[in-house]
């Protein structure tokens, strides 16, 4: 009786049944049939299975990321650093064809290294660009189409709370899996911003201008800042390579020989940067120093756990510090006032995600007991012996999933069914944990359920329809995307291998 567990649950989505309640109510009501089928004296007894898995699933040290990374970028949303962001892109963008679309995507790929939410993406980046858009001569529909496309990017590039619970659900590393997510990220952006290219004419979008604001300034405390965390970034890069080339200043080198040799990359930053000073136009430069801060946050995050300096979670209460520094006191956009609206907002969202786990997690053992992943796999398996094949088959599988159900249930119901048949067929687990995260996150902006199409339509005023159709092409470069990196491993391989954290 237990097998039906997902078609119940299915009915209860397609009758307007919060997925909370659906992941709770389809496997209780089937669980205390069983119950009665097999004459328990206390069938409610079976249902204190659920509610002890849905306090255990949420009851996690890797899952305090989550929360910690909401509130890191609802800090830095409301400290003003997502308008750096968007200036940041305008003058790396403005001078394309389409450029404030182009400055669209490109802001959603910056904007994923804070926050990992496509939701967050979606409501601060289209509240601001939109509005935008529509003043140039976009259409309104094609802005939150373009605007509801390119949050999808938001958790695939690391950190990324999705690849969060995939890690906690599927035993993998998180830093192996944020790393993976890097290209199939820029990727994603890429070809988004290929296709408002190809339509550029078509469509007659606006033409090219240069976008840079003008007589803009800085405080002399975020002069310093940015100035300091320029160099220490350049000359940590120049350290980096120099260590690779040459093997110097590496594993079992004195502390004084590292020391030197990072204080030598130092200085050739700075020498470097005076050079590119006198070569750079005086607007253009302090629009990037305004971006500086910004987005040494994602470089923290990934820098720290890289090094093994802290665990994601860690790196996820940094972010938080950093935020609450650089927003209250660097760039004192933030007073006490603005803390409890944004610790709520965080707190809610945190919330809705961890319920959600919670809630698939005592799923996730009705499925078990089912022996669904069993049934599942030997019925897999009779399609094909072609694990190309199947490849294919379960990225159609997914597409379709990701249509209805949020990419965190997703993952903790669909993980422990598929990873191993596919692990069992010589798929490396980094490499399908990526596959199905990309997969299930494109879900978000598919129709006719997608999640980021409801907030790019509250956002716009726009309906969920015209935005759906005017999708249709940036969802066809990223469904070409997800079979890329399907068949060539490598896509999201490389990274991990390089830094050793997948052999």
């Amino acid at each position: 009786m237990l097998i039906w567990f997902l078609p119940v649950f299915l009915v209860f989505l397609m009758i307007g049944l919060p997925v909370f309640f659906g992941l709770l109510a389809a496997p209780g009501i089937l669980l205390y049939l069983s119950a009665l089928d097999e004459g328990a004296v206390n069938p409610t007894k079976e249902l204190t299975l659920l509610y002890r898995n849905v306090y255990n699933g949420m009851d996690s040290f890797p899952l305090m990321a989550i929360p910690f990374f909401m509130l890191a970028g609802e800090l830095m949303n409301k400290g003003g650093i997502t308008e750096r962001l968007v200036e940041f892109s305008q003058a790396l963008m403005g001078h394309l064809r389409g450029g404030l679309a182009h400055v669209n995507i490109l802001s959603s790929m910056l904007f994923a290294g804070l926050s990992g939410s496509a939701v967050a993406d979606t409501s601060a980046l289209g509240s601001m660009l939109i509005p935008a858009m529509e003043k140039q001569g976009y259409t309104r529909r094609f802005a939150a189409a373009v605007t509801a496309a390119s949050s999808v990017i938001g958790p695939i590039i690391p950190p990324s709370g999705i690849m969060i619970i995939y890690a906690y659900v599927m035993g993998e590393s998180v830093a192996a899996l944020f790393l993976a997510g890097i290209v199939p990220g820029v990727m994603v952006g890429l070809g988004l911003m290929l296709v408002v290219r190809l339509m550029a004419n078509k469509y007659d979008l606006p033409k090219a201008e240069r976008i840079v604001q003008k007589g803009m300034t800085l405080t002399s405390r975020e002069y310093w800042v940015s100035f300091v965390l320029l160099r220490l970034n350049v000359g940590w890069l120049i350290f980096a390579l120099f260590r690779g080339t040459t093997g110097l200043a590496g594993e079992g080198a004195s502390t004084l020989v590292v020391m030197t040799t990072f204080l030598v990359g130092v200085i050739a930053a700075h020498v470097l940067l005076m050079n590119m000073r006198r070569r750079i136009d005086s607007d253009f430069r302090m629009v990037t120093k305004r971006a500086v801060v910004p987005l040494q946050t994602p470089i923290l995050i990934l820098g720290g756990i890289l090094l093994g300096v802290f665990t994601p979670t860690e790196a996820a209460a940094v972010a938080v510090a950093y935020a609450i520094v650089v927003a209250f006191f660097v760039l004192k956009t933030m007073t006490l006032q603005d803390l409890p609206a944004v610790l709520s907002r965080s707190a809610m969202t945190s919330a809705v995600v961890l319920l959600l786990v919670g809630g698939a997690m005592a799923f996730k053992t009705v499925v078990s007991l089912s022996y669904a992943p069993q049934i599942l796999a030997d019925y897999i398996l009779s399609l094909s012996e072609n694990p190309l094949i199947l490849l294919f088959l379960i990225n159609i599988l997914l597409f379709i999933v990701g249509m209805f159900l949020d990419a965190g249930p997703a993952i903790i119901i669909l993980g422990p069914i598929l990873g191993p048949i596919f692990v069992d067929l010589g798929v490396h687990p980094v490499h399908f944990a990526i596959i199905m995260s990309v997969n299930l996150t494109v879900g978000l902006a598919t129709p006719p359920m997608g999640l980021v199409l409801f907030v790019a339509s509250s956002v716009s005023g726009e309906k969920v329809q015209t935005i759906a159709r005017a999708i249709l092409p940036f969802l066809a470069v990223e469904v070409l995307v997800i079979f890329l990196i399907t068949y060539i491993p490598a896509i999201s391989m490389t990274i991990p291998r390089l830094t050793g954290f997948v052999q």
